[in-house]
């Protein structure tokens, strides 16, 4: 299925960016209205016609990350994060950036850089799920372009990924052979320890015996992280995590076996609480958006007695085109 090919401007002064988020401003908003509207969601664009994008299939370390459920501002590793950042800035072409003393706004820069994004749809929170690009496209604004690999590759979001700047984090929706080329990506990134695969313990295990191990010492998948740093503020501990992220019941689907799931199925937690991984390969997941859920379900446990509701396993067998909505699971 083709995608919207949308022409504008990236914009960082006065905002936040991170390796991940960038203000885009489309030369024609009204493109942004022709996107599919799968779920009723409006693009939410600001008063300075910009609209934050959601750059799709990547999730890169935590900058200033506050849980919803309060409790300060906290980071992953700063150094990755930061090249994640600074990689997003140098691929649209802003320089002379200038940040404020906390390195939490930008204050000036030399933005407005030419790009354009290709889309399909705007997800809950107003935000075009987008592949990013540099410079001038050469078909006309508002096309609809087939997205093939090899364009895939000149995308922020390839280059991300294979420079081993973000891990693979991928919803429905992202088409079987752009998953498999960004898969490929990832791969090659962890055998050659790019990046965050130097210090990633995501899959290895981690003792979370601190909140500093977390945003100081390794890094691990972000959905990981924002979901055990919510936790260990709310508790003070790690222990208990998993049984909480089991009744929050977030919906995924197992690659390797075609199983419909939840993502505490994919969490090891020792006897002891703090050791805690991953059992799989970021790549071999794909969430839900769960659309229809607010999106502080995860907060709203916070404070309550932790029990674990039973879970489920589906068996399916997908056709390579299936585009799933697990949403109501």
């Amino acid at each position: 299925m083709a995608f919207k090919l949308i022409k504008g401007r990236f914009h960082v002064k006065q905002y936040s960016p991170d390796g991940d988020s960038i203000r885009f401003q489309p030369d024609d908003a009204a493109l942004l209205h022709s996107l599919t509207n799968f779920n009723g969601f409006r693009p939410r664009i600001n008063a300075r016609g910009h609209v934050q994008l959601r750059i799709e299939a990547i999730d890169t370390l935590e900058t200033h990350y506050s849980p919803p459920s309060g409790g300060g501002v906290y980071h992953q590793p700063d150094q990755l994060a930061h090249a994640a950042m600074d990689r997003l800035l140098a691929f649209t072409g802003i320089t002379d950036v200038q940040w404020d003393t906390a390195h939490s706004a930008v204050l000036s820069a030399n933005d407005a850089t030419r790009g354009y994004v290709l889309s399909r749809a705007i997800e809950k929170n107003g935000r075009p799920i987008a592949f990013v690009f540099a410079g001038e496209a050469p078909e006309t604004d508002g096309a609809d372009v087939f997205l093939d690999p090899a364009r895939l590759s000149q995308s922020y979001n390839h280059a991300a990924l294979a420079e081993g700047l973000a891990y693979p984090t991928y919803y429905k929706g992202l088409f079987n052979d752009l998953r498999d080329h960004l898969s490929a990506a990832v791969r090659e990134a962890r055998a050659a320890n790019r990046g965050l695969w130097s210090i990633d313990s995501t899959s290895a295990g981690f003792d979370a015996t601190e909140l500093r191990v977390i945003t100081a010492d390794v890094a691990i998948l972000p959905k990981l992280f924002r979901r055990l740093c919510e936790y260990m503020v709310s508790y003070g501990t790690a222990v208990g995590f998993k049984q909480k992220l089991n009744q929050s019941r977030e919906p995924v689907l197992d690659l390797r076996a075609q199983n419909f799931t939840h993502f505490d199925t994919f969490i090891a937690q020792d006897e002891d609480g703090t050791n805690i991984r991953l059992t799989c390969n970021p790549e071999d997941l794909v969430f839900d958006e769960m659309p229809q859920r607010p999106a502080n379900q995860f907060s709203a446990l916070m404070g309550e007695e932790t029990s674990a509701p039973p879970r489920f396993v589906r068996t399916l067998t997908l056709p390579p085109e299936a585009v799933f909505d697990i949403s109501t699971y």
